[in-house]
């Protein structure tokens, strides 16, 4: 049987989940921006992805596994709008382009919770060069998390907060999703236990993480901010009531006209 070809998020939310797949012989594993794995299953280069959820309402041929997910409850951290100016004055949005789901979500916050219609513009995550042409920016992933916004003089608003206490349900950010077919029983079991070997050894993989991401980036990246993250505010669960989650998302991104209609979303045997 082929190997399984699973692609990743490249950021450290997801290194938890992927907890020694690299070296199961039943997987092969690649690591891309959010918007990218989306459109590498869409082309079949993988046949796994760890999805945004809004693509999943694009696609009606793909499952996803269940129990599996990188979500939230409250602050997520690695979620924000960063503005210059209160948030009731925000008239221009410059948008990661690294995301989908998160621009859903601000969106219908912006509809349902803000009370404000800005203009979104797609930027790369540059926070410095965002900030310098639209009223507030949209970051995504470890540029948010790492960055010193105070130092800048922006606020932020974190979306994963925003959402709970907008509607009292935790946040689904991404999945593992492919389509029908492409794993069985077996695999479902090993990305459950990879989950589970990874939140066992979270600071481990906080501090490796870390310490690589600040010599890549040369931005300071404290173990202390990792491991609170993983420990605290990614959760990695996808099960009743993230399910609900989801459909309550959905419908809104409906509403809010991001999606032309919402479908269930179906699930991998387990």
């Amino acid at each position: 049987m082929n190997a399984v070809r699973l692609g990743a998020v490249d950021y450290l939310n997801v290194r938890p989940l992927v907890a020694g797949l690299d070296r199961d012989p039943a997987f092969t594993l690649r690591f891309d921006p959010p918007s990218l794995c989306a459109t590498l299953l869409r082309s079949g280069e993988i046949d796994l992805g760890m999805i945004p959820t809004i693509a999943y309402q694009h696609h009606d041929s793909y499952r996803v596994v269940w129990n599996v997910a990188i979500a939230s409850d409250g602050p997520v951290a690695s979620v924000a709008l960063f503005s210059k100016v209160p948030l009731e004055r925000v008239r221009t949005i410059a948008a990661d382009t690294s995301s989908n789901t998160s621009v859903a979500l601000l969106k219908v916050l912006c509809a349902e919770r803000f009370g404000i219609s800005p203009e979104f513009m797609p930027a790369a995550p540059n926070l410095a060069a965002m900030v310098d042409k639209a009223d507030a920016a949209l970051l995504i992933g470890d540029p948010a998390l790492f960055i010193d916004h105070t130092a800048m003089g922006l606020e932020k608003t974190d979306l994963g907060a925003e959402w709970t206490s907008h509607t009292g349900l935790p946040f689904v950010w991404a999945f593992w999703a492919g389509r029908e077919g492409a794993l069985d029983g077996r695999h479902v079991a090993r990305l459950m236990e990879a989950k589970e070997a990874g939140i066992a050894a979270s600071d481990e993989i906080a501090d490796g993480y870390a310490q690589a991401y600040e010599a890549r980036s040369g931005i300071p990246a404290a173990s202390a901010v990792a491991r609170r993250y993983l420990r605290d505010n990614i959760k990695y669960d996808l099960g009743l009531r993230e399910h609900e989650a989801l459909v309550r998302f959905y419908e809104s991104a409906h509403r809010a006209g991001v999606i032309a209609g919402v479908q269930p979303v179906r699930f991998y045997a387990v």
